[in-house]
């Protein structure tokens, strides 16, 4: 270990207790939070830090937005749910917002991300047999290697990272998995006639912050189109002004088929995602054939109205553009040579850390937390760096001063 830390008796009170009761299915830093507010996390010792991690992109409006509580506060005393078995008065509100939003004719309301993606895949094989005629169960849908869509036994049939799939099998069938920024093998596969759909992340989150070429969301979903096969944009992570539009696709003008939103739809309040489409495809399904008790309550129509009206109030995509260009360009006069990659888009970034030391990513984080930021590594050597949206320029490059001081444990 490079790195040596203290933990406080509160602190280690609180991390005993989760490691006695709770299940061992995290490996979190080790710091316990108890407050938020903007750019923000404070610890239970009172320490002061800036949140880079922003639950996965789920409080893009910052923590605890004024406008976001208001409108949880003010619902939650009212009506908190209704189920799906009568009408609530908010319901066809919301969805006459966020599809004239977001440009659909329909939305289909979910809780969390995972759900969202199985609702799209549902929809995807259904259209594939009711739409384009597709031989019964043979519907296949193509995904992308390295891709992270949930946990589901379902969605870890089509993963490609052994820590989602050892041991957990047998799997779903109807998959298959191309190489991700491929598009000859796109190509390919959808000269097969039973291919229904092509589920992608416009940027490959968990991954580490994979960016495709430019051009590569635009030619796939021709592709797509040309072969009568539903393009499914997963912007769960990438989408709601994280990348610097108000989704990941904008950057090339690119409509999909079905979008999948989750994490900051509702501001890192409660869960909430949804399923976008057009007509044709989500009345496909019918009363009785999909749901969810808390699908589309009340309390997250109020609450995901508030999320979507602050991010385009408050000009977060414009926010998150410059912002993100300002940090890789901080980060890059560092000039340091234990980073051996930079990238991102927006307020979606990543490091590669290059060190003979395989914890060295882990060190760097645990170096961060003292110094006052949160970060978290993903497979192994990466770090993600995806602050709330409404940072500033003179906050970013503190931060960056952060970074360059912890590095010199590398």
């Amino acid at each position: 270990m490079l790195h040596t830390f203290k933990i406080s008796e509160k602190t280690q009170h609180y991390l005993d207790l989760e490691e006695r009761y709770g299940a061992h299915n995290y490996h979190p830093l080790p710091v316990v939070l108890d407050r938020g507010e903007g750019v923000f996390l404070y610890d239970v010792d009172g320490k002061r830090y800036y949140d880079f991690l922003s639950g996965y992109s789920a409080v893009n409006q910052g923590h605890c937005h004024p406008a976001i509580i208001k409108a949880l506060v003010e619902q939650a005393q009212k009506l908190t749910l209704t189920s799906r078995a009568f009408h609530n008065d908010l319901l066809g509100e919301y969805a006459a917002f966020i599809t004239t939003y977001f440009g659909y004719d329909k939305v289909l309301p979910m809780n969390t991300g995972v759900e969202a993606v199985e609702t799209a895949l549902k929809l995807c094989r259904r259209w594939g047999y009711v739409v384009k005629g597709i031989p019964e169960n043979k519907a296949k849908i193509v995904v992308c290697a390295n891709n992270f869509h949930g946990r589901t036994l379902n969605v870890i049939s089509f993963s490609t990272d052994p820590s989602s799939r050892t041991d957990f099998g047998p799997f779903m069938p109807g998959y298959e998995v191309i190489p991700y920024n491929d598009l000859p093998a796109l190509e390919k596969v959808l000269q097969d006639k039973n291919v229904a759909g092509f589920l992608v992340e416009p940027i490959q989150g968990e991954a580490g912050v994979v960016v495709p070429d430019d051009g590569y969301l635009k030619k796939a979903r021709q592709y797509c189109e040309d072969a009568q096969v539903l393009f499914i944009a997963d912007e769960i992570q990438t989408g709601l002004a994280r990348t610097g539009k108000m989704l990941c696709c904008d950057h090339e003008k690119v409509h999909p088929d079905i979008l999948i939103l989750g994490k900051a739809l509702s501001g890192g309040v409660l869960p909430v995602a949804a399923v976008l489409a057009n007509d044709e495809i989500m009345l496909t399904i019918k009363p009785g054939e999909h749901g969810s008790t808390y699908g589309g309550n009340p309390l997250a129509c109020k609450v995901a109205i508030a999320a979507l009206t602050v991010l385009k109030e408050e000009k977060m995509s414009e926010n998150a553009e410059a912002m993100g260009i300002l940090l890789r360009g901080e980060l890059a006069k560092l000039s340091s040579p234990s980073i051996k990659t930079i990238r991102g888009r927006g307020l979606l970034n990543a490091i590669v850390i290059q060190h003979n030391n395989p914890e060295a990513a882990w060190d760097l984080c645990l170096e961060l937390k003292d110094n006052g930021l949160l970060a978290k590594p993903t497979h192994g050597d990466k770090i993600r760096f995806a602050p709330p949206l409404i940072i500033t320029a003179t906050q970013v490059k503190e931060c960056v001063e952060i970074i360059a001081k912890s590095l010199e444990i590398l």
